[in-house]
């Protein structure tokens, strides 16, 4: 039984009636082939209902191993429960590195490519970006392999949303390992991104900005830039008028800065620094809920400002909010399928009641940039308005049909938001 089994956050209960950790691909067929109604699980770090399902839960905990190096093609291919940390270990090691990662090294593989999880970068596609293979358990139990390389719809089978099968294996792209420097600075004024913003989020590999929308302020901006011989000479002092952190800092305030990545232009490995906390502490502050807007990032000064128009509303039940970039992409349900996004997230206090009567005045002001909901967090958007903004969607629907035509792999939140708009 799944009782009171919950998400990574402890805001949601999953409902399905029984829970499978299989140890082997034949087992896990044989799961897939004897239920009616099943839904693959990671590291439940979604906060919402995309993983659960009325029935049978299968878990890819013990679907974890790193399955092959191969030097010539600069590919690795991974089990889908791989968390992110233990990949990057093994692949710096090796002399690689990936091209991108989330905030959190405790993520699975399988589960961050499935929902469209990005990272941040003006040049950095998603995570999902880097999949050029995967190996699917479809609704008959059998296994079938696609590439980008062989099969036409591949862009369409990589952020699947669980709804095409269970993934169990996934080959990503390689780029060679690389040295980073983390510097951070404070207080950047709202008003320098309306005319700086790109320059601000393309001074380093990966930028995030991070603010409790109480002012007109973002409190930190985390600048993370490749530690060549250019990059390791003293930070600059300021960054249109933030001023360089003369001390290591998390996020949240008040929240233990062991829990981060080093800073203080300190050079280390790539996964090192990417992600904002370490894989050996629990990330974040666990107990709340989280929600993500990306809208086309020509928009970008018009969506913060919108946000900072509701200030009154936000700040109170907010822990903090984060502002990155993403490169565009072709896969279907991406949101930044061919375009350039910049991403609006909110740490929110564990506080669903209120935080739901807030996440509409936000999207409200949000809908004339096309803004579009990370689909493994929390948002009120209505499904035929959210179906709107995604151009290819029909040709999902398409492969719903056709790899799962009894719907073993729908969910509620599947039917809500992929298959019905009523």
């Amino acid at each position: 039984m799944t009782t009171n089994l919950k998400n990574w956050a402890g805001n949601y209960t999953y409902s399905a009636a029984r829970l499978h950790a299989p140890t082997t691909t034949e087992e896990l067929q044989a799961l897939v082939r004897g239920h009616s109604r099943v839904k693959a699980l990671g590291t439940r770090h979604s906060f919402n209902s995309i993983a659960d399902t009325s029935e049978d839960l299968i878990s890819l905990e013990h679907f974890d191993r790193i399955v092959a190096l191969d030097r010539d093609r600069r590919t690795v291919t991974v089990e889908a429960g791989t968390r992110y940390g233990q990949l990057c270990q093994y692949l710096h090691r090796e002399g690689f590195a990936l091209h991108n990662m989330g905030s959190l090294p405790h993520i699975s593989v399988g589960g961050a490519c499935a929902t469209g999880t990005h990272g941040s970068g003006v040049d950095n596609r998603n995570l999902a970006g880097a999949v050029a293979a995967l190996e699917l358990v479809t609704a008959d139990g059998e296994i079938v392999t696609l590439s980008r390389e062989h099969d036409a719809d591949f862009p369409g089978m990589v952020i699947n949303l669980g709804g095409l099968g269970i993934v169990t294996r996934l080959t990503l792209d390689l780029v060679p390992a690389f040295e980073m420097r983390q510097d951070l600075y404070q207080n950047l004024p709202l008003a320098q991104l309306e005319q700086h913003f790109d320059e601000v989020v393309s001074s380093g590999y990966s930028v995030s900005l991070f603010t409790d929308w109480r002012s007109a302020t973002f409190n930190q901006v985390w600048l993370k830039r490749l530690a060549t011989d250019g990059a390791a000479s003293e930070a600059a002092p300021l960054l249109f008028e933030a001023t360089r952190a003369t001390r290591q800092l998390h996020p949240i305030d008040g929240m233990p800065v062991e829990n981060c990545t080093q800073q203080l232009g300190v050079a280390g490995p790539w996964h090192e620094r990417l992600p904002h906390f370490r894989m050996e502490f629990t990330p974040s502050s666990g107990e709340e809920l989280q929600s993500e807007y990306f809208v086309p990032r020509q928009y970008a000064f018009a969506a913060l400002h919108a946000i900072d128009s509701l200030r009154e509303h936000v700040a109170p039940l907010l822990l903090i909010s984060e502002i990155r970039t993403i490169a565009a992409d072709d896969l279907w349900l991406s949101p930044c399928y061919e375009q350039p996004c910049v991403a609006i997230h909110f740490t929110w206090a564990q506080n669903w009641p209120a935080v739901q009567q807030v996440l509409p005045l936000i999207e409200e002001r949000l809908a004339p940039l096309d803004a579009r909901p990370h689909w493994g967090k929390l948002f009120t958007m209505a499904p035929a308005r959210l179906q709107t903004l995604y151009p290819r969607l029909p040709d999902f629907q398409r492969l719903l049909r056709a790899y799962d035509p009894q719907g073993k792999f729908r969910n509620a939140f599947l039917e809500t938001y992929v298959v019905d708009a009523d």
